[in-house]
Formats: C-alpha cells, structure tokens, sequence
C-alpha cells in the first residue's frame, strides 16, 4: 500500500500535467470551432449582401439611402466577422498566428472600430426608417429629406468618431507573453493583453466603450417603439380590408418590420456583451479572464454574423439578385457546357 502511495505521490504531477494539458486543449478546440462557426456563417453573409446591392447599384446607378446604410452595415459586420473571428480561427488551430505586438494593436482596433460603427449604422437604420413612416408635408418628412441628401457625411463622421474612440487599442495592446508585470490592470483577450496604465484609465476606457454601445441603443430602442406604435396604429386602421393601400405601403411595412427585427437582435446579443464588459471592469482581480472576454468576442461578433440573415430573409432587393445570380450561374455553366461539345 505504502509502495502504490508511493507511486502515486510520484506521478501525481505529471497525471494533473496531462489533465490540464488536454482541459486547454478542449477548450481551444471549442472556442475554435466557435469561432469558425461565426465565420462561416457571417463572411459569406456578409459578403453576399455586399454584392447584391453593389449589382444594383450597378444596374440602377443610385442605391436609396436605406440600401446604403444595409451596404456600409454589412461591410462593417464584414471586417468585424473577417478580422476577429476568422483570424481567431486560424490562430485557435495553429494555422497562422498574426498576434504579436503590431498584429494585436491592428486586430483589436479595427475589430472594435468596425464593431462601434455597426452598432451606430444600425441606429441610423432605425432612425432613418423611423423618418420614413412621417406623414408627408411634415417637419419629419423633411428632416429626411435632409439627412437623405447628406448622408455621405454622415458615414464620413461615424468613420472619423469611432476611429478616434479607438485609439486606446493602438496604444495599450499587446501580443501574449509569460510576463508577470501584465497582471496590472490588464485585459486579457486570449491571444493579446490590453494593459492599461492604471486601474483609472482601465475604468475611464471601459466607461467610454459603453457609452458608446448604450446611447445608439437607447435612441434605437425608442425608434423602434415608435416604429412598432406605427405599424400598430395602421394595421388597425387596414383591419377587415383586403388591401393595405398599395404597394408602397406594403414595402415600407416590410422595411420596418426588419429594422425592429435588427434592433431587437442588437439589443439581445449586445446587452449580453455590455453586461460582460461591465462585469470585466468590476470584477476584483486585476486581470479578467480570457474566457470572459471570449464570450464577449462571441455574443458581439454574433450579430455581425445573424444580421445578414436577417438582411437576406426581408429586403426583396437582395433577395432579387441573389436569385438572378443563382439562376444565371445554371445557364452559364450549360452554355459553356455546349460550347466546348
């Protein structure tokens, strides 16, 4: 009993080496296999939203200014999708590894650049629509109008604002390494470290980024109730009739209806990822969890890969092209088929 006491005590170490061994490993493959998920569902998405309404601008020549917020939000959901989540893939499974220094810098800032500019084009997407149900002749209707006619500008300054309110990433992130001094007020987003200066300016930072999530989602949250106010009132008004009074009336319904559907969407995943934040910066260890922070990586990177879905499944224009571009790829495989017999 003494002897197998013994050997137990001696291969106690390497027994508990193992099982931690293939515990990460586990969860690497997990996280990874997360990641990869989030991918493959939002670059295609993504990507094919872009090129639908790229073919219409081509085939039309203008994009209204709701299509051109859907073109500038799918692009962002793009680079936040593309940078973060397919990178992470790829560093998850060892694949490639862009994390050190200037690639950690680089990934963070456009992944929470592209991420705050979803958030605020979503909102413009709720308030433009919101505009767009006012009666016409009305002080709304005009104010459509305007932001209509400038809406270049307005991409313009989301750009210039969320850029600058990034800069923390370029001047405190860092690629992982087995440094003791990073514990202090440092945020460890698995493969790189964001080490604040002090606990004040980790606070002030963290305070910043959810300023910036919960003000868009507060005034998207009250364009959506009027949104919803509206749809109720008309569909009340259209009761009992076979018609809803045309096929204007219809569209700008559909139009809607989506954006509270984007709206609702972002304010799920997101109140999770905030709340995450807020978690992260109370919590009393100096240095948060990777975990943490990849769930937060993943319930914001989520709606940049849902919201094409979304996109896809109510906006007839994109549907409309993704079918002519499905059936044409038919009838250019059997004409080349024919050619070459």
């Amino acid at each position: 009993m003494l002897i197998l006491s013994g050997l137990w005590v001696d291969h106690y170490p390497a027994v508990v080496s193992r099982w931690t061994t293939a515990a990460m490993a586990s969860e690497e493959l997990i996280r990874a296999l997360l990641y990869a998920s989030l991918a493959a569902v939002g670059v295609p998405g993504n990507s094919a939203v872009i090129g639908a309404f790229l073919l219409a601008l081509h085939q039309e020549r203008r994009l209204l200014p709701a299509d051109a917020i859907l073109l500038h939000l799918a692009s962002a959901n793009l680079l936040v999708v593309g940078v973060r989540c397919l990178l992470e893939t790829l560093a998850s499974f060892r694949l490639a590894n862009v994390f050190s220094d200037a690639g950690c810098r680089w990934v963070i800032f456009v992944y929470r650049t592209t991420r705050s500019l979803s958030i605020w084009l979503t909102f413009v997407l709720s308030a433009y629509q919101c505009l767009s149900i006012a009666p016409p002749g009305s002080r709304w209707a005009a104010a459509r109008a305007l932001a209509a006619r400038y809406m270049a500008a307005i991409f313009l300054a989301l750009w210039v604002i969320n850029t600058c309110m990034s800069t923390a990433a370029v001047l405190f992130s860092l690629g992982a390494r087995n440094d003791s001094s990073l514990a202090s007020h440092a945020i460890n987003v698995q493969f790189c470290f964001v080490r604040f200066p002090s606990r004040l300016s980790k606070q002030a930072n963290g305070a910043a980024q959810v300023g910036r999530d919960v003000v868009p989602m507060s005034l998207m949250a009250v364009a959506s109730l009027v949104i919803l106010v509206f749809l109720y009132r008309h569909s009340r008004q259209v009761k009992g009739l076979r018609s809803s009074g045309g096929a204007g009336g219809g569209a700008e319904r559909r139009a809607a209806k989506a954006v509270v559907a984007l709206v609702t969407l972002y304010v799920v995943l997101y109140g999770v990822d905030n709340g995450l934040w807020v978690y992260t910066l109370t919590v009393s260890r100096t240095m948060s969890s990777s975990l943490t922070s990849d769930l937060r990586i993943f319930f914001s990177s989520l709606y940049a890969a849902l919201s094409p879905i979304v996109i896809i499944a109510t906006n007839r224009k994109v549907l409309s092209r993704l079918r002519c571009v499905r059936q044409e790829k038919p009838l250019m495989e059997k004409a080349t088929t024919l050619s070459t017999s």
